[in-house]
């Protein structure tokens, strides 16, 4: 039989001049207020013009293909090429026969994670695949993940109080029972334990542009919080991400940055996941589960 790795990701554009039509996929297709475009394309003006997501997903993948080797791994994105229908009618010309997907979010939610398993499901049923589909819901607390983490942190950490922080979702998610916000927090705690912290805390980022409420507390209103409490040095690291794109290279290293700096906070962030040999084996033993 043969087998594969799947790795998914959200996408995002490497131009400027791609961003409106990348917020057609990610709204799908629904129309995109002007403030919201002008507001997204600025962003990305702000980090050089173009998102650094897909090369540090391909990186990843092929770090992680030199380690399940002879497995093959293939990348594919929900909302930017190379879309997932494209990698999957790739996978089937490539005669796979069971693929295991791991999507690159460690927190599950049925509202981010569980899109990327339906797109999955959509493509496989529109090229009438016979190939088995292996899903890996959740690694939060995987302890090679709470250690690359771990590492990231050490090496940036100049002591004070710490900020863990998460992409936040809409509220709604809690009505469902869903896991993300308990997952999300403990990976929150396990880092601090592993780190060996005290002082440390957890916000919620990089809430959306839309109107119904969004999982906090935000980090604007942490902020506001520690100025008022004194604290002048602050290390904010994003333990929901594993690579850098626009919600760490603006919101953090460009935004939160400045609004710090505002207040008389110095903040830093300590160095993206990305293909951080400890989290290329937490992937390589999350894939290792499934494969036959």
């Amino acid at each position: 039989m043969k087998q594969a790795v799947l790795l998914l990701a959200h996408g995002a554009p490497e131009k400027v001049e791609d961003v409106p039509e990348y917020l057609r996929y990610v709204r799908g297709g629904q129309a995109v207020a002007r403030g919201v475009l002008e507001e997204v394309e600025h962003r990305y003006r702000e980090i050089g013009g173009g998102s650094p997501m897909l090369a540090r997903t391909r990186e990843q993948a092929e770090a992680l293909g030199a380690r399940l080797a002879p497995v093959p791994v293939y990348f594919a994105m929900r909302n930017w090429h190379p879309f997932i229908r494209d990698v999957m009618e790739r996978i089937q010309q490539d005669g796979v026969e069971r693929i295991v997907a791991i999507c690159l979010a460690p927190q599950y939610s049925k509202t981010s994670v569980g899109l990327y398993f339906r797109r999955v499901q959509e493509a496989r049923q529109a090229l009438g695949m016979q190939v088995d589909v292996v899903w890996t819901k959740s690694f939060h607390d995987h302890p090679d993940l709470i250690a690359a983490f771990v590492e990231r942190l050490k090496a940036a950490h100049e002591g004070g109080k710490v900020l863990f922080t998460a992409h936040s979702l809409p509220t709604r998610i809690l009505e469902t029972g869903d896991p993300y916000d308990k997952e999300a927090r403990n990976t929150a705690r396990l880092v601090a334990e592993g780190a060996g912290l005290d002082d440390w805390d957890f916000a919620y980022q990089s809430q959306g542009m839309t109107a119904e409420p969004w999982l906090g507390p935000t980090v604007e209103s942490k902020l506001e919080e520690y100025a008022a409490a004194g604290v002048r040095s602050l290390t904010l690291h994003p333990i929901g991400f594993v690579s850098d794109h626009v919600e760490v290279v603006f919101d953090v290293d460009i935004l939160f940055r400045r609004l710090a700096g505002e207040r008389g906070i110095r903040l830093v962030r300590p160095e993206s996941l990305n293909s951080s040999p400890l989290f290329i084996e937490a992937l390589a033993k999350v894939a290792a589960q499934r494969l036959v």
